[in-house]
């Protein structure tokens, strides 16, 4: 080093806070590869990712129809170096693309479907996209692009050192309601997989430690006789009245299912035409508990209610499981790990411009929002956050058969709901593409740790098998059905 003279690495170590440098230490020993050049080439790239995630925001497609979101990220990782292995476990739009050699092997979870039903602009203000019949209001296309991000940067690292690992990439369609990582699963595409990373759209930062809630869902479809409501109405049997006979039912159902259990249902087809005895009707339901039993136990009761609706009304129903998932297994010890990354990299700083927009997004909720600044806030780790509440995620099935860890971070103006048009809005935006720099560089981050230290990935191991139990064996929720490519039919 030239006297009097600092040079650029002393620079970059006295920036950090005591938290990152720490963190990185071990990164900085003779022979290894620095942590922050992997986290600078994340910044190189944002451009280049941005764009990706844009482009599928635009397309905003919908669960197994992801052709465009899929095919693009694809292409990225074979531009690459990546193998990419297409259309697996029976879905045309799931993939998954492998780069390195040996173990430990890392996967990294990439979703990509919008919401149907939410179509927005991004601005500030509730205006829908012409012509555009859904929207990214739980923020896909940010995962996506994101993971596949880290997923390169790291993969480079691997090259680069000469190091063993591999990193492997699961493109996972219809998270929303498809279950689409489950048929991953079942096919046993996670086996020999050392460890998962995942992440996802927020408001806020933080490591994933709240388990979800199991899930299963699907349509109940009643056939009943068409006639003319007016003329001839005794000659008609409504299925109408079998949907709404049901839904009847299953709501007096609430109070009498256990605390924090969630029934929801949506009428998907009502009939034509007022003066037309509806022959056939169609509700879409979903019930969740914290309990994969309780949600199973549930289901039963609704088919029973669905069975005497039919009854009484002089219908017929038939019924069919469209999804299914687990309750969320996380992993305190990789939870440890990317929490220390998520503190090092640093949560969303908004410009002048940018906290305008969040607080506009603020003014059109209910309630007073959070403060723009507090998407530069990182949450506390909290390894036992209580059980009840959330939503259901397929990321759930993985969790219980290879240890599992993920964050989420501000990629939406603070205080906003998921599956919002407010949501959709942030996504399209700086706000969104912020949020997915912060994702990319921690996963990264976390990656790179799990690679190089095999103790924690045995012990990763050694907290799933004891949480699980030793005589745990996979069952998916939603049996042995082929994948539900029509679901949104």
């Amino acid at each position: 080093m030239v006297a009097g003279k600092t040079s650029p690495m002393m620079m970059t170590l006295r920036l950090l806070p005591c938290a990152a440098l720490l963190l990185l230490l071990p990164a900085l020993l003779p022979g290894q590869t620095t942590k922050p050049e992997v986290l600078a080439r994340i910044d190189a790239t944002k451009a280049d990712f941005d764009a990706i995630a844009l482009k599928i925001w635009d397309y905003a497609e919908i669960g197994y129809r992801e052709e465009k979101s899929s095919g693009l990220l694809q292409e990225r990782l074979r531009q690459a170096g990546f193998k990419v292995e297409a259309g697996v476990a029976g879905m045309p739009t799931a993939f998954v693309a492998s780069a390195g050699q040996g173990g430990p092997v890392i996967g990294v979870l990439a979703e990509f479907d919008a919401l149907p039903g939410i179509s927005q602009e991004a601005v500030p203000v509730k205006k829908e996209r012409p012509g555009v019949t859904a929207g990214h209001a739980c923020g896909h296309h940010l995962f996506g692009a994101g993971s596949i991000q880290a997923a390169i940067a790291v993969q480079e690292w691997l090259k680069a050192t000469g190091r063993p690992g591999t990193v492997r990439v699961f493109g996972t369609p219809a998270e929303e309601g498809g279950s689409g990582k489950v048929y991953m699963v079942r096919a046993g595409l996670f086996n020999g997989v050392d460890a998962v990373v995942h992440w996802h759209a927020s408001d806020r930062n933080l490591t994933i430690m709240m388990p979800s809630l199991a899930n299963r869902s699907g349509k109940f479809r009643f056939r009943g006789v068409a006639s003319h409501a007016a003329s001839a109405p005794e000659r008609g049997r409504s299925a109408l009245d079998g949907v709404e006979a049901m839904n009847h039912m299953v709501n007096m159902l609430r109070e009498h299912v256990p605390d924090f259990t969630r029934l929801h249902y949506v009428i998907t087809k009502g009939g034509e035409a007022p003066n037309v005895v509806p022959a056939f009707a169609e509700v879409y339901y979903y019930v969740r508990s914290p309990s994969r039993e309780v949600v199973r136990d549930v289901w039963d009761r609704v088919v029973q209610a669905a069975q005497g609706a039919a009854l009484g009304t002089g219908t017929k129903v038939d019924w069919e499981i469209t999804g299914g998932v687990y309750d969320l297994l996380p992993n305190e010890v990789l939870g440890r790990v990317m929490q220390a990354n998520l503190e090092a990299v640093g949560g969303v700083t908004y410009t002048p411009a940018e906290k305008e927009f969040a607080l506009q997004i603020g003014r059109s909720l209910f309630g007073k929002p959070p403060a723009p600044e507090t998407a530069a806030l990182i949450r506390p780790f909290n390894p036992n956050p209580p059980r009840e509440g959330g939503g259901s995620t397929d990321v759930a099935d993985v969790s219980w058969t290879v240890p599992t860890v993920g964050v989420r971070t501000a990629t939406w103006a603070p205080g906003t709901p998921g599956h919002s048009w407010q949501a959709v809005a942030c996504g399209g935006t700086s706000l969104g593409l912020k949020g997915m720099n912060v994702a990319a560089k921690t996963l990264a981050g976390a990656m790179l740790d799990y690679l190089s230290k095999p103790d924690v990935l045995a012990e990763a191991k050694a907290e799933l098998v004891r949480r699980r139990g030793a005589e745990f064996k996979y069952e998916a929720m939603v049996g042995d059905r082929a994948p539900p490519l029509n679901y949104r039919d």
